[in-house]
């Protein structure tokens, strides 16, 4: 339930504002207050006069309107919600969040905010799925705005593909999901390896693998989005440090074990990075050079376990500590074989096997396993993996002491 919660919605022009609507009846419904910010486009498609019927509240829109500002004013409106929920999310205000822009009220309240927000994506496929959208929601990831949807199937524009709103039931879900998470790591450490490691062979040559950090960086965010003092130490990755997070960059097995004990005590270590698992015994000081003699012999020696040497901790390990398995065969068999193996709580095994777009890609099919079994997850974001597993790490963990 919702009751007290305040909600500040802000409907952008698309055709999906219809489901606005819906949305703030079930939002009443479970006792939430809903204040309403229209942009100028959303008049074209749901009357104000609706919304206002709906939310028993006033409609605002115009950030120069001398009556609003001087009854509650664009900052006001950004501070006395407990959440900022933007459904539809355009394409148009997704590209005017990442930029910063203030031009309207709804980009005035959305800049001036210190409460965390929700977008729900609407948009025609190709806009969905244009490099400078996805961009745009990276950057916006990187600074904890969360995300519901899109969902796939027919458009309003006679395509079919990923850009349809999240239906409302999905979006009050997500809401009661961000409201009953906030807070529930305050007072908590946590600690997350991300991305892959680098082990060189000469100055210009290394054996990595193809892991691109998202799964793990979504992993940081969502801990840190709970409350969690959050370290992440990451191998080298494009991807953005995420808000509130302190970053560690490491390129080498050997250098992220160091970061990751530096860390220590934490409550929980997540350890998402996929570690090269062998390096070159002896690095050439200058680059290898062909001589017409084939390839040179690369004697390779074992990294250190990561995972094992944080799980096999005597006075200050984590009290959950979380590994990750990629495999490309028998998962969930190999996942509990290595549970034991490294001594760790929780292995969350997924599938990289070239076809599944795992590796680099935005989505993930989790297999969690644990002593009591395995937990078969949906095919999911990277970011609503993240999130499902900072709710599970909350509640295994509980309250920290006071």
């Amino acid at each position: 339930m919702l009751d007290g919660r305040r909600i500040l919605l802000i409907i952008s022009g698309g055709i999906a504002a219809y489901k606005s609507l819906d949305l703030i009846r079930r939002l009443r419904e479970r006792g939430a207050a809903v204040r309403p910010v229209m942009t100028a486009a959303a008049h074209q498609f749901v009357t104000p006069l609706s919304v206002a019927s709906l939310c028993e509240d006033k409609v605002y829109g115009d950030l120069f309107s001398l009556t609003d500002e001087s009854e509650m004013g664009h900052i006001r409106l950004s501070r006395e919600a407990d959440l900022v929920v933007v459904a539809p999310a355009t394409a148009d205000l997704i590209a005017q969040m990442a930029a910063g822009l203030a031009g309207d009220l709804a980009g005035a309240v959305l800049l001036a905010s210190d409460k965390r927000v929700l977008i729900a994506p609407a948009m025609n496929a190709m806009m969905w799925a244009h490099p400078a959208t996805q961009a745009n929601l990276a950057t916006l990831a990187a600074r904890g705005v969360l995300r519901v949807g899109p969902n796939a199937g027919d458009l309003a524009c006679g395509e079919v593909g990923a850009g349809r709103m999240a239906e409302p039931l999905e979006i009050v879900e997500a809401i009661e999901r961000c409201l009953g998470g906030a807070g529930r790591l305050a007072g908590r450490r946590a600690l997350v390896t991300s991305g892959p490691t680098r082990e060189p062979i000469d100055p210009v040559r290394y054996l990595s693998n193809h892991s691109s950090g998202k799964q793990g960086h979504a992993i940081a965010a969502a801990l840190a989005a709970f409350g969690a003092e959050t370290i992440l130490v990451s191998g080298p990755t494009h991807e953005p440090t995420p808000a509130g997070v302190k970053l560690v960059a490491v390129e080498t097995a050997s250098e992220m074990l160091a970061a990751s004990e530096a860390a220590l005590p934490v409550d929980v270590a997540v350890m998402a990075a996929a570690v090269s698992d062998w390096r070159v015994a002896t690095v050439a000081p200058q680059k290898l050079k062909k001589d017409g003699k084939g390839a040179p012999a690369l004697p390779l020696v074992e990294n250190p376990d990561i995972l094992a040497t944080i799980s096999r901790r005597r006075n200050d390990r984590p009290a959950l500590v979380v590994g990750f398995a990629a495999e490309t065969a028998n998962v969930v068999a190999n996942a509990q074989d290595k549970r034991l193996r490294k001594g760790c709580d929780w292995i969350l095994a997924n599938d990289v096997s070239p076809g599944t777009g795992t590796f680099g890609g935005d989505r993930n099919t989790i297999h969690l396993v644990d002593g009591a079994g395995v937990e078969d997850w949906p095919a999911m974001t990277k970011h609503e993996v993240a999130q499902r597993l900072a709710e599970r790490i909350a509640t295994a963990l509980g309250p920290a002491a006071r």
